[in-house]
């Protein structure tokens, strides 16, 4: 994609407020309102622009306990892959999940209520899913930095 510096002011205010107006970002980039409507159309089009989200406070929502999990699949197949990836669709307290190089085939992002609502799910979710040979699980005891925004 070719980028101009318009477009990565367009894109850095929108990931620091997705709800800033196109007369909000015209005014801070110093360009009228229709290329600016152009140009966040055609990066909306391009795919540069996936989707706006709301982000909520987890902790405030009663989510206090982030965990980290490596998993080690028993085999590494397409088959045994696929079957995974398809659970990991289906739990909802999984919010990240990635395919990974190295001793381990996934890295989870996990989000509950507390320690008790963890091993729940570990016991009854996440260690039944077929194909898992491996869980180490990591607790985040303090959160340092968490970001959406993609540096352009």
């Amino acid at each position: 994609m070719n980028l101009d510096e318009t477009d990565r002011k367009i894109l850095r205010l929108l990931q620091e407020d997705a709800q800033l107006t196109l007369k909000d970002i015209s005014q801070q980039i110093n360009l009228s309102l229709t290329p600016v409507h152009d140009r966040v159309k055609r990066l909306k089009q391009e795919g540069i622009i996936e989707k706006y989200v709301t982000i909520l406070n987890k902790r405030k929502l009663g989510q206090h306990l982030t965990v980290y999990c490596q998993v080690t699949l028993i085999k590494q197949t397409n088959d045994t892959s696929e079957a995974f990836n398809q659970a990991i669709m289906n739990l909802p307290e999984v919010v990240e999940c990635n395919f990974v190089s190295g001793s381990f085939d996934y890295m989870l992002k996990i989000i509950v209520p507390n320690m008790e609502s963890y091993h729940q799910f570990h016991q009854q979710k996440l260690s039944l899913i077929s194909g898992v040979s491996l869980i180490h699980s990591f607790f985040v005891m303090s959160e340092v930095k968490s970001t959406t925004i993609i540096p352009i």
